[in-house]
């Protein structure tokens, strides 16, 4: 059973940011070459989930995880507010139409997970429900890996509440990042105890494993994320595609 409360928001002593700076842009580079051989082999599909509280870093994330690969074969979606349309199917319609081909990585910035966070937060549908959709989230999932041999990597962007009003307060103060600013952020975050339980809810009621990412510290959190999609690329065993012989 996680506890996200016991789980640390920093990088583990023994890290220096500018050396782990180093050895991310290296595994980056690394991501990029095995995102072109995966696209070619078209095997394997990866969907990289990204869900966590304002300001947790999904975009920064993003960016800096997957700045090597080629623009074809790789796509990034956020899930926002559902449109007219969205709301009038049931809740993994416009999901399943974002997940992956063969050969391709897709990330989601946000997910179907909303669906049973910010709803059930605010309590816009019943306890039942939740559970359902939890159900139907796990069923989806599987669906996914065993029918089209997808694999999901599901990253909760693990920040602390003091971490988070700073990267809040930055999108006011900094002219470049008053775009990101919305009031609504710091409404949200003063619901942290209910977001936290439902979050945790979602982790453990998962059947395929969520990984937990300490996100305080920029450049630890795109190591940590970097080293673990890596990882799972070079497990997959891939190969570029060659002529017949003869």
């Amino acid at each position: 059973m996680i506890k996200l409360a016991d789980i640390p928001t920093r990088a583990p002593s023994g890290f220096t940011k500018t050396e782990t700076k180093k050895e991310t842009i290296k595994i980056a580079k690394r991501i990029g070459q095995l995102q072109r051989v995966m696209y070619a082999e078209k095997k394997h599909s990866l969907l990289v989930v990204f869900q966590g509280m304002d300001a947790s870093g999904k975009d920064g994330a993003t960016r800096k995880v997957f700045r090597d690969c080629s623009p074809t074969g790789i796509n990034a979606y956020p899930f926002k507010k559902p449109t007219e349309e969205e709301m009038d199917h049931d809740f993994l319609w416009r999901v399943h139409a974002q997940v992956p081909r063969k050969g391709f990585i897709h990330i989601f910035n946000r997910s179907h997970y909303e669906d049973i966070l910010i709803q059930r937060v605010h309590k816009w549908i019943p306890e039942d429900r939740v559970k359902k959709r939890m159900e139907a989230i796990n069923a989806f999932e599987h669906l996914l890996h065993f029918d089209n041999n997808t694999t999901i990597m599901k990253f909760y962007m693990h920040i602390s509440p003091k971490r988070q009003k700073e990267k809040l307060q930055e999108r006011i103060d900094d002219p470049t990042k008053n775009w990101k600013h919305n009031d609504n952020d710091w409404k949200e975050a003063e619901l942290w105890d209910e977001y936290m339980k439902c979050y945790e809810d979602a982790i453990n009621w998962s059947e395929i494993p969520w990984i937990v990412a300490p996100v305080d510290q920029r450049w630890y959190r795109d190591y940590f994320i970097a080293t673990r999609v890596l990882e799972r690329l070079e497990s997959f065993q891939m190969k570029l595609p060659t002529l017949p012989k003869g």
